[in-house]
């Protein structure tokens, strides 16, 4: 069985973590240089707005500084919000990046839900849908390198991708509207919890288009790894807590759908088995029994400071890895 592995971050600090965020950053671009050489698949980045923990509000710069670094391992913006940009400026930043990382970017398109971040950007929330869809059409017809109408004007986008077509588009989404809107303009869709993932088969069917099957996430969870998994767990539960109702009261407040929730202590996150701390030997057994091994890791998680997530990052390189050789 080989192994597969992929890195994602948010860059989330909370001041508890007692690092600048300069050094987050510098820690986050050697983590995608190191994920590079050892054959990760996918390094993922995430975005939200006015947080005041600082979570990443721009994931396109550091896509930029990260490609530079890589040769080999694709990059995902998931989810980039699409209301928040002008499309014509978002496809010349990323043609350029695809031409940086020749051809290695993918985005997952999303139109938002936290409602202060709409206030912040002085776009109404009930636009979501056009503007995502308007953003989906701009990029698909800047991607071709050839003019196009926009907004009734001609224009064109130079210079054309590196990769013919461009970065892939997929939607991401939990509605029925999303999941369906991305049957009829996107590549694929990526639903935030499987309950929509019908209503994209079933668009595709009514469009005459092939079947995709299941729904291709499952649980969501969250893997660390120490030594000793009762005393790691003590060291990565405040990061672990600080996500989950960060994300939650996201979710509470917007009337979000998503795998978070806001819990009461460390007990309650342990139990739910949405974040884990494991030895190396009990995630490689883990790994082994899954239909394919295919390991997510969030080495920064809510927050995690950058010498707490190499520990991680290296059990998993010396002693995880070895074992897919």
């Amino acid at each position: 069985m080989s192994l597969m592995f992929g890195l994602r971050f948010d860059f989330r600090n909370p001041s508890f973590a007692n690092t600048s965020m300069a050094d987050r950053y510098t820690a986050a671009v050697e983590m995608a240089e190191w994920a590079d050489r050892l054959g990760a698949i996918t390094v993922t980045l995430s975005e939200h707005h006015g947080s005041p923990d600082g979570y990443l509000p721009s994931p396109l710069p550091m896509l930029g500084a990260m490609a530079a670094r890589t040769t080999n391992v694709r990059f995902m913006v998931a989810a980039l919000i699409a209301p928040f940009y002008d499309p014509i400026r978002l496809a010349e930043d990323l043609v350029v990046l695809d031409q940086l990382s020749k051809g290695r970017i993918d985005l997952i398109v999303a139109g938002g839900y936290v409602r202060e971040e709409f206030e912040m950007y002085g776009v109404p929330s009930n636009e979501r849908g056009a503007r995502v869809t308007e953003a989906v059409h701009t990029l698909k017809a800047a991607f071709t390198g050839e003019p196009f109408d926009f907004r009734g004007r001609k224009v064109q986008v130079t210079p054309p991708p590196y990769r013919p077509g461009g970065p892939g588009i997929t939607l991401g989404g939990s509605s029925e509207a999303a999941a369906r809107r991305a049957a009829r303009i996107a590549d694929g869709f990526l639903p935030a919890t499987p309950d929509s993932w019908e209503f994209y088969r079933d668009e595709l069917k009514v469009l005459g288009r092939e079947d995709p099957g299941p729904c291709p996430i499952g649980a969501n969870r969250t893997v660390a790894l120490a030594e000793n998994a009762d005393a790691g767990w003590e060291r990565f539960a405040p990061y672990f807590l600080h996500e989950t109702n960060a994300y939650g009261a996201w979710l509470a407040q917007n009337d979000g759908d998503g795998p978070y929730r806001i819990v009461s202590d460390v007990d309650e996150l342990r139990a739910n088995g949405e974040y884990a701390v494991l030895t190396p030997a009990e995630y490689v057994a883990e790994l082994k029994a899954a239909p394919f091994a295919f390991a997510l890791l969030h080495p920064m998680c809510g927050g995690i400071p950058p010498e707490l997530a190499w520990e991680s990052l290296r059990l998993f390189e010396n002693e995880v890895i070895p074992e897919f050789a």
